[in-house]
């Protein structure tokens, strides 16, 4: 196994879960993924980090994916504490391996930003969504400030190959809006204790229009 390799499936997956459950971070999941109810589906579920917020009482089915293989047993773990039946599979947003129409909610948090198509990834969103579903996001992304925006830019290529493919300069609320979602925002604001180039983040609802 080369570095990179070794880097990816080693070292990578714990860096990005550590970041991801960090204090102010949790503190935007909270605002956003107990307001999951009926048949939900979690887009990037690896590591298990929302389990702590689902409302048990709320949700009739759980499933979620992940394409990395390091984070999925993490997931099931939780999902088992948790103490609920979890449909949890290796597969990438662009090709989601569920029926149209199947889910209420779907839920995602600091996924969005490492995605290869995100395009893509909404409509499939979209699709598995039932009429009046909706996407319960919380993402970082593109800064509004030019100053911020501008070091973002220089950032991103090497921050991009430390931190899985994540991207810094992606839009957020736009990109649902662009997709055809309806959104309606919870908040936005830059993280607390983070670098302000890696801290913008919005958090909300996405419906499906229609």
């Amino acid at each position: 196994m080369g570095l990179g390799a070794w880097y990816e499936a080693k070292v990578m997956p714990k860096l990005i879960t550590c970041a991801c459950s960090q204090g102010q971070v949790m503190k935007r999941r909270a605002a956003v993924v107990p307001r999951a109810r009926g048949d939900v589906f979690e887009l990037g579920c690896g590591g298990g980090i929302n389990h702590a917020f689902y409302d048990r009482t709320a949700i009739t089915s759980y499933a979620g994916i992940d394409p990395h293989p390091a984070l999925l047993d993490d997931a099931r773990a939780a999902a088992q504490e948790k103490g609920w039946t979890a449909d949890i599979r290796q597969a990438s947003g662009e090709a989601i391996p569920f029926r149209d129409a199947s889910f209420d909610h779907v839920v995602c948090t600091f996924t969005l930003c490492s995605v290869a198509e995100p395009a893509r990834v909404l409509s499939e969103l979209d699709r598995i969504l039932r009429p009046g579903g909706a996407v319960l996001f919380c993402e970082h992304g593109a800064a509004p400030d030019i100053g911020v925006a501008r070091w973002q830019r220089r950032i991103e290529p090497l921050w991009k190959r430390l931190a899985g493919g994540c991207h810094l300069t992606r839009p957020i609320s736009a990109a649902f809006a662009d997709a055809g979602f309806v959104v309606e925002k919870v908040g936005e604001g830059y993280t607390p204790q983070a670098p302000r180039f890696a801290g913008w983040m919005e958090w909300g609802v996405a419906r499906k229009a229609g």
